[in-house]
């Protein structure tokens, strides 16, 4: 018994250090972003207030925080859109098989082994070779494709190879067309996992570097603008822009898992 709880604290006292130190540093963030006007990068805290909040979407001395926060945010769900859409496409495309299907997959999924920044790097020389100015909407949009895709269409292909077919087949049994087999049996039943390729590809996008930093022209992402002041920002306003990061994306999962729910609650009820 003394053994035992013996190993019992001690794996204890080991996860509360791994949170500690997977949580720390977001936690001191977040408390240090409600500074003062006076307040530093450091504790001891200079008052509390929300000043360093509002002056995030403020002309900067260095940087523009709110411009790289409203492109990334643009650029991820135009992402999440493209990668929902083509993935779909893709699984439902490599239901049946087709000459070159193998071909196209192992090419689908090569993107996911040649390092990011040469991936970057190629795309911003292709664009500047064909006298194209690289731009987060256009070249940064097809880095972050090479990363997204592949991650959807796997996750689509595996919930189309566990899908039971003879639903599908019942609905058109019953005289249904097959839009409204797709419409009304498929789509329903895969749409939890559709919201998981788009969540994934929103969260890939939102916080891509190496893929973007060749690739986005001379407006930066939120990334590239963290990474470019880092050396030079020295007010919480940096401090504040994690927290309002932290807040969106925990919001936007919040949100994800509620309507998955709901979604649930609806199936059952139905059936």
């Amino acid at each position: 018994m003394e053994k035992s709880g013996l190993r019992h604290w001690l794996l204890a006292g080991f996860f509360a250090l791994f949170v500690a130190f997977l949580y720390g540093p977001t936690l001191t963030i977040l408390i240090l972003s409600f500074q003062g006007p006076d307040g530093g990068l450091t504790f001891p805290m200079r008052g509390v207030s929300l000043h360093w909040f509002v002056n995030l979407f403020q002309p900067q001395m260095v940087g523009d925080f709110g411009g790289a926060l409203r492109r990334s945010l643009a650029l991820a769900l135009i992402v999440m859109g493209l990668t929902v859409l083509i993935a779909l496409s893709a699984g439902l495309a490599f239901r049946r098989r087709c000459f070159g299907a193998t071909a196209l997959f192992y090419l689908t999924v090569a993107s996911l082994i040649v390092p990011s920044i040469l991936i970057s790097l190629g795309i911003g020389l292709m664009f500047n070779l064909a006298g194209l100015p690289p731009a987060w909407w256009s070249s940064a949009l097809g880095a972050h494709l090479t990363w997204t895709l592949p991650f959807g269409v796997l996750i689509m292909l595996a919930v189309f190879n566990r899908f039971d077919r003879s639903l599908e087949e019942a609905a058109h049994d019953l005289g249904a067309s097959p839009w409204q087999g797709f419409r009304f049996v498929v789509l329903p039943l895969i749409l939890p996992s559709l919201i998981g390729v788009g969540l994934f590809g929103f969260s890939l996008s939102y916080d891509e570097f190496s893929r973007t930093v060749m690739a986005a022209g001379s407006q930066n992402t939120l990334p590239l603008e963290i990474f470019a002041t880092t050396t030079n920002v020295t007010t919480p306003v940096l401090y504040a822009l994690g927290t309002l990061t932290t807040a969106f994306s925990l919001a936007l999962v919040v949100t994800v898992l509620i309507a998955v729910l709901a979604m649930r609650r609806r199936r059952r009820a139905t059936a």
